[in-house]
């Protein structure tokens, strides 16, 4: 997906979780340990501005204060955060900016702040009862971004093996397949975007019925299990 979609996904992806924060502030989130919607938001709000900071100051050392404790206050902190980060998203893709892995550029962070709203949108909608689809598109660029920044990033740190066999995952709406791990794939997990991307990301489990398995399964699972996100 080029950058100018993924400025735009982020945009749309912002305003709906701002939506999100005329609800319930004390809902807890499911996929998120012991936080509550008002911790998501102060999550989400905080990482803009840190992000931002990483493309205006070059370096990922900044600390934001923390979201506001009245719930009156909170969208209105939210949404002056999402405003910071996209006028410092706003330059050119290609321009240098600190990253936690490459490319350092602008680019990385317009990316990965598309995906991260975009995972966290579905965690405040799923809290309140209004989960809406995922755009295939975007879900898919999510899949992509696991294998080739989020796992890798995982075993360079030291938190994860290196994967021992390669599995491939296969977006049946999009008609495309990434793999991860090394030579040919020992097996194929099938599903939608949407389904793969929330699978991924600890948000759906893997027996699913919109999963299908081909090869080896039981190697498969082996290799799914080492694919973390942080």
């Amino acid at each position: 997906m080029d950058s100018a979609s993924l400025l735009h996904h982020l945009r749309e992806e912002l305003d709906a979780f701002r939506g999100c924060l005329d609800g319930d502030l004390a809902v807890p989130v499911e996929h998120c340990g012991a936080w509550t919607l008002h911790d998501l938001a102060e999550h989400l709000g905080t990482q803009n501005l840190w992000s931002a900071a990483a493309v205006t100051e070059g370096h990922g050392r900044y600390k934001a204060d923390a979201a506001p404790r009245d719930p009156a206050a909170v969208a209105p902190w939210f949404e002056d955060t999402s405003t910071t980060l996209l006028k410092a998203l706003s330059r050119d893709p290609s321009d240098e900016a600190w990253t936690f892995h490459p490319p350092h550029t602008v680019g990385f962070w317009r990316r990965r702040r598309a995906l991260e709203t975009l995972i966290h949108r579905w965690d405040a909608e799923h809290a309140l009862g209004t989960a809406r689809p995922l755009d295939p598109a975007l879900a898919g660029e999510g899949v992509a971004e696991v294998f080739d920044t989020m796992a890798p990033m995982q075993v360079s740190r030291g938190r994860v093996e290196a994967p021992r066999v390669a599995l491939r995952l296969e977006a049946t709406d999009l008609g495309s397949s990434w793999s991860y791990g090394p030579g040919t794939p020992v097996a194929t997990l099938a599903g939608p975007a949407e389904q793969l991307l929330l699978l991924l990301w600890g948000r759906t489990a893997v027996t699913d019925g919109a999963f299908v398995w081909r090869g080896d399964r039981q190697a498969g699972l082996a290799a799914l299990s080492g694919i973390t996100t942080p």
